[in-house]
């Protein structure tokens, strides 16, 4: 099936204990392989230096990536970074750790792949080819072609339905026959036997015998077609047709192949504009090249989905209603546009409609929003309300009269989170199964058809990364009960029960269950060291399969952050946050440190935790820091990932102000428990880490004595869609939210130094995003700030120079500001 992908980074966390050596994953490991010895970058003895630590990341080793069983479940494959090099080479690894490269002509092996209803075959595409395989057997291509394989999915009797574009083939795994198995047509079907509703084609058949013995003929034929194609198998179907003004997204057939649900969207439309371009000024011919760039959520177009049940067997065509669907109609945002209403003296009368309805669009999984049961009778989707994004519907159709039935529906007055949304059939296809936040965190439901649901798991803590076992008794997941930052693989009867816990790692984790479902494959990190692979048979140790990691970056003394809860003065949940200690005092001035307080990018995301961090880079500049005498936070301020439903929408339609409150009570913090100076605390961060950092210096300058801003938001009606409506809804809809939460709104309130740091070639924060705050701000006369541009940086940075140039610049400000008088060192 296609994969429903989107934003977000999969790290993982883990247990809260303060130390200045490395801290490991608990393991049996194995002797470790021969790698490439990279070139050792920093010495133990000495200090970290900021050439050092924003160098190419090759010297720190590449991590595995991707990692998947082998079908046998005997091996393991993943990916892995070359040294020296952007690309990417395939590996095989079995239980002795023993890695071994893949050769070209079997990187074929190391795709996810999906199984047959009996599970004695697998399927996969390889560059867009149709590969199969039975578990210890070769594997056999199937398509050898330039066009690319769209999706695919087995039937009952272990065939193939494969879809290119808008029609959709059955291939026979073992001889490779492809017949057409159904084509979409958009358009009018082709009819030369009806007569144009017109006078002038009416009159000509009554007047013209020629004429009319054409008529006949072509009724003739087109009778005569039907009866031979009900007759002769040989031929190819006819052709569903559908509205000209449509396109196709997506479609599934039934395991059986009769049934195939096809989703359309409006044809007309784009998430661009014309104007939505971003200049590459050292484009390599020596021109301004304009690239093209996404829409913003002040002028994107939303489109709304509708589904069409086609059957094979007789060719009827139903178009489904939504009226299956409680609530889709409602005016959910009638309080919002009551209130900006008013507030332009307004009043607001609210009315039903019909709402833009789309299939779920989850940002992480692998599955589609399209389920059918096991057994191929029954059929189930996910629907979320994307214009608005309030309600999350699971319903199933009913495959005879093409209705819908609401089985779940999930309501949020903010919006419905974009993970933690898997859901599926239970083996019997009796029951459906699914995440949901309407506890206030994400936990997992078993709900009868034509029954009420119940929880599996219960608590303060968060699930996801579900994965049914086979038989359909267990589900196993990955939870954070212990606590927020650390994530254990737990599994529950399908029945109910206690919770068994299946890892304690007290390390950062992802896993995947063995084919036989008796081993874990972990990839496992602590605070101090990169992720590597882990082999766990369930209920014993884990043994280290990878050594990725260098030697040199193993040998160094790094320190690991305290995860600490500091207590709130705003809601009754503590605010996490990482803690670097000084280890030293040489910024101490009247007996208290200077503080440098890190806000993560992404919003929601958790960065507070046991494991290894996608900020590599910001945990060695942390740990520079340190070693220099600084106290250093990394906050997971609300709105961050990992603790619950509440503590995420506390941002709803007021972005970056609860947020700054959380940091302010850091602040205070870090005054009573770490001899902090109150008046010597910089702020810095990037993406929405960046537009943290204008909130805190322009909404709270007495409390921030400088702050660095790196590919920052300034005015969320510039940013996009997907991201920007959940959470303050549309401009057009909403403008107090945003008027209220864009940091360009604020700029007058600046008073203390701030650097502005921007990829010319960012397509997800544009730069003209820094251009209009650089002009609000000298339009306002004010002559605290600086910027720093990147001419050939995207929104993650990749040149290393362009990292250590932004990171000598942060360092300089944080070191003149918060600590003046004192001689700048690099």
């Amino acid at each position: 099936m296609k994969k429903w992908m989107s934003l977000g980074i999969s790290l993982s966390l883990l247990s809260a204990c303060a130390a200045t050596a490395p801290d490991a994953p608990t393991a049996v490991t194995q002797s470790p392989p021969q790698v490439m010895a990279p070139l050792p970058i920093v010495d133990a003895a000495q200090p970290l230096t900021l050439k050092q630590i924003m160098a190419d990341p090759d010297w720190m080793g590449n991590a595995p990536q991707q990692p998947l069983w082998s079908l046998d479940g005997q091996r393991v494959y993943y990916w892995q970074k070359e040294q020296g090099s952007k690309l990417s080479r395939a590996f095989q690894v079995d239980a002795k750790g023993d890695p071994q490269p893949l050769a070209f002509s079997d990187w074929a092996l190391a795709e996810r792949k999906t199984l047959s209803p009996d599970g004695t075959l697998a399927a996969w595409l390889y560059e867009g080819n149709l590969f199969v395989a039975r578990p210890g057997d070769q594997p056999r291509q199937l398509t050898r072609d330039s066009s690319a394989i769209d999706q695919f999915s087995f039937t009952q009797d272990n065939q193939l339905l494969v879809r290119r574009g808008n029609k959709l083939f059955r291939i026979d795994p073992k001889s490779g026959r492809t017949l057409l198995h159904a084509e979409l047509v958009f358009g009018q079907k082709p009819d030369g036997a009806k007569v144009a509703d017109t006078y002038l084609a009416k009159q000509q058949k009554r007047l013209i015998q020629y004429v009319d013995n054409q008529y006949k003929d072509a009724a003739e034929q087109t009778a005569r077609q039907t009866q031979r194609r009900q007759a002769d198998a040989s031929l190819a179907p006819e052709p569903f047709y559908l509205n000209a003004s449509e396109r196709l997204v997506t479609l599934s057939p039934s395991p059986d192949g009769r049934h195939i649900l096809a989703v359309v969207t409006d044809k007309e439309g784009s998430w661009r504009k014309d104007h939505d371009i971003m200049p590459n000024y050292l484009d390599k011919k020596g021109y301004v090249a304009a690239q093209p760039a996404r829409a913003r959520v002040a002028e994107a177009e939303v489109k709304a989905h509708r589904l069409v049940l086609l059957d094979s067997q007789n060719g009827s065509v139903t178009h489904i209603s939504w009226e299956g669907l409680t609530g889709f109609d409602e005016d959910v945002l009638a309080s919002v546009k009551a209130e900006n209403a008013a507030k332009r003296g307004d009043t607001y009368q609210s009315e039903k409609a019909l709402r833009v309805i789309t299939l779920m669009q989850d940002w992480g999984w692998e599955q589609s929003p399209i389920q059918w049961s096991p057994q191929g009778d029954k059929l189930a989707v996910m629907l979320e309300s994307q214009a608005d994004n309030k309600d999350r519907w699971l319903a199933t159709v009913d495959l005879a009269k093409g209705s819908l039935t609401t089985e779940h529906r999930l309501h949020d007055e903010a919006w419905v989170n974009y993970t933690h949304n898997e859901f599926g059939w239970s083996r019997d296809g009796q029951s459906l199964y699914y995440l949901s936040e309407e506890s206030g965190y994400s936990h997992l439901y078993l709900k009868p058809l034509n029954g009420k649901a119940r929880a599996l798991t219960r608590g303060e803590f968060v699930v996801s990364n579900l994965t049914q076992s086979r038989d359909g008794s267990r589900f196993f997941f990955k939870a954070n009960r212990h606590h927020p930052g650390q994530y254990e693989v737990f599994s529950v009867a399908s029945d109910g029960g206690e919770l068994r816990q299946e890892t304690d790692l007290k390390g950062g984790l992802e896993y995947r269950l063995s084919p036989d479902e008796t081993q874990l494959l972990l990839t496992a990190s602590s605070r101090t060291k990169p992720p590597e692979l882990f082999l766990q048979p369930l209920g014993a140790q884990p043994a280290q399969l990878t050594h990725t990691t260098s030697q040199a970056f193993l040998d160094y003394p790094w320190l690991a952050p305290e995860v600490v809860a500091i207590p709130s003065t705003h809601q009754a949940k503590p605010v996490y946050a990482r803690i670097f200690r000084p280890q030293n005092d040489s910024k101490k001035r009247d007996g208290k440190y200077p503080a440098v307080i890190f806000n993560h990018g992404a919003g929601y995301l958790q960065n507070a935790h046991f494991g290894w961090s996608g900020y590599f880079r910001e945990f060695m500049f942390h740990n520079l820091l340190a070693q220099q005498g600084y106290v250093v936070m990394d906050i997971d301020y609300r709105g961050s990932k990992g603790y619950g439903r509440d503590w995420r929408t506390a941002i709803y339609r007021n972005m970056g102000h609860s947020e700054v409150e959380d940091m302010l009570d850091g602040i205070d913090w870090m005054s009573a428990s770490l001899g902090v100076d109150p008046q010597r605390v910089g702020t810095y961060g990037g993406s929405y880490g960046g537009f943290l950092t204008f909130m805190a210096l322009f909404t709270e300058p007495e409390r921030f004595q400088a702050g660095a801003a790196l590919r920052p938001v300034t005015d969320w009606a510039h940013y996009n869609y997907g991201y920007t409506s959940n959470i303050l809804n549309t401009p057009d809809v909403d403008p107090i939210a945003y008027e209220r939460s864009s940091p360009i709104e604020f700029a007058q309130g600046l008073q203390k130094p701030l650097l502005i740091m921007s990829g010319v070639l960012d397509d997800n924060v544009f730069f003209q995003d820094s251009v209009r705050l650089v002009q609000r701000l000298i339009e306002l006369e004010k002559p605290m700030f600086e910027t720093a541009i990147y001419p050939v940086e995207p929104h993650g940075f990749r040149q290393p120079s362009s990292w250590l140039d932004e990171y000598r610049r942060i360092y300089r400000l944080f070191e003149e500001n918060l600590n003046p008088g004192q001689e700048t060192t690099d």
